[in-house]
């Protein structure tokens, strides 16, 4: 289902679940996380949240690509490019501010460390420095370097990908599979310093830009095979389930996330075509009109993923962890609310600036 100025709402919900996810899932005390993709799935938000990168960049290059033509539609990613950057630097100032104001207060010992403050007191200059050239990303602005190089990208896979899907996959899965020696080669293997190799996710990236520029058509819906994928992705989708709650004692090493596990993306192909079928049959959309707020919160993407890091340290710092039991879930439970609420409040608030400051333009232009 699109809407009158190209966007689907569909995405724009799932953008805006996974936003408050991220959050969710950074708050170390959160109840809420334990209910989330990661708890039953080999794959979590950050699939989806790149995917659904790829499938929106795909949409917004189309777009300009149609009214403006390839030079307008290469200039906008190439801004997108520094817009993102920009975030970037942002995320991860706060990051360290955060670290730096938990650390002078004594509070929340294992957050300071998880921000990345203390090496950077120790560095400052040469701490700086690797992150300026995207050496090392403090704590949740890991995934937006990734997003740098992706933005530039999009001019050259978006062509490729509208001309012939099966050699943009081809490529994608050829990058993904030499992924780790690429990373090695460009000293980005350390987790430390790359949470996510941009080699390996790239792939989750083009097959949301495939998945827009070649969607599955309703011939293909309608047909055996398409009903056959159903019962092969359920099945899929219960195995792994199984596996991770009842299987698995331990946590899987970061590196198999880092480099997007062949089992992370079975596992996440699965759970998306189930959900593209009940796109189809109109779910989706239905939920998302009965929760706009969530859905404003997928519009505004970068802004809630940037102010999101300050929610997750904030609410993560202020609750109480003297609570067990029913009490101590009821009080994680409180938090998770915060969490949510503030990121519903602050897509409302930004939406409601820039639809002023629309209008404020769109009078002094009048005027003028």
């Amino acid at each position: 289902m699109e809407s009158r100025i190209g966007r689907s709402i569909e995405v724009d919900f799932f953008r805006g679940i996974v936003l408050i996810v991220i959050v969710l899932d950074h708050i170390p005390g959160s109840a809420l996380s334990h209910l989330m993709l990661h708890a039953y799935a080999f794959c979590d938000s950050a699939e989806v949240f790149v995917f659904l990168g790829g499938y929106a960049s795909a949409a917004a290059y189309t777009a300009v690509l149609t009214r403006r033509g390839a030079n307008a539609a290469q200039m906008r990613f190439i801004k997108r490019c520094w817009e993102i950057y920009r975030a970037y630097l942002l995320t991860a100032v706060l990051t360290l501010v955060s670290g730096a104001l938990l650390a002078f207060f004594h509070l929340n010992r294992p957050m300071v460390e998880m921000t990345g403050w203390p090496p950077f007191a120790s560095q400052p200059l040469r701490e700086a420095l690797d992150i300026l050239v995207l050496r090392r990303q403090p704590y949740l602005s890991s995934v937006l370097p990734m997003y740098v190089i992706f933005a530039l990208c999009v001019p050259l896979a978006v062509p490729l990908a509208r001309r012939s899907a099966i050699a943009a996959v081809l490529l994608s899965v050829a990058i993904w599979a030499a992924a780790r020696s690429l990373a090695v080669f460009f000293s980005i293997d350390d987790v430390g310093d790359w949470a996510f190799n941009p080699f390996a996710w790239q792939l989750m990236f083009v097959l949301g830009i495939v998945s827009r520029v070649h969607p599955v058509s309703e011939r293909f819906h309608m047909s055996r095979p398409a009903r056959w994928l159903v019962h092969a992705g359920l099945v899929a989708v219960l195995a792994f389930a199984v596996v991770k709650l009842f299987v698995l004692t331990q946590p899987l090493p970061g590196t198999l996330k880092q480099n997007l596990s062949v089992d992370r993306v079975i596992n996440f192909l699965a759970i998306a075509w189930l959900t593209t079928r009940l796109v189809r049959l109109g779910s989706i959309a239905w939920l998302a009109q009965r929760l706009p707020a969530v859905v404003r919160v997928g519009r505004t993407g970068l802004v809630c993923f940037v102010t999101g890091t300050l929610v997750s340290l904030i609410v993560d710092t202020a609750t109480p962890r003297a609570f067990h039991g029913v009490a101590g879930v009821l009080v994680a439970l409180s938090g998770d609310l915060v969490a949510i609420t503030a990121m519903l409040v602050i897509a409302r608030c930004w939406s409601d600036w820039r639809r002023d400051a629309s209008r404020a333009a769109v009078s002094g232009a009048g005027c003028g």
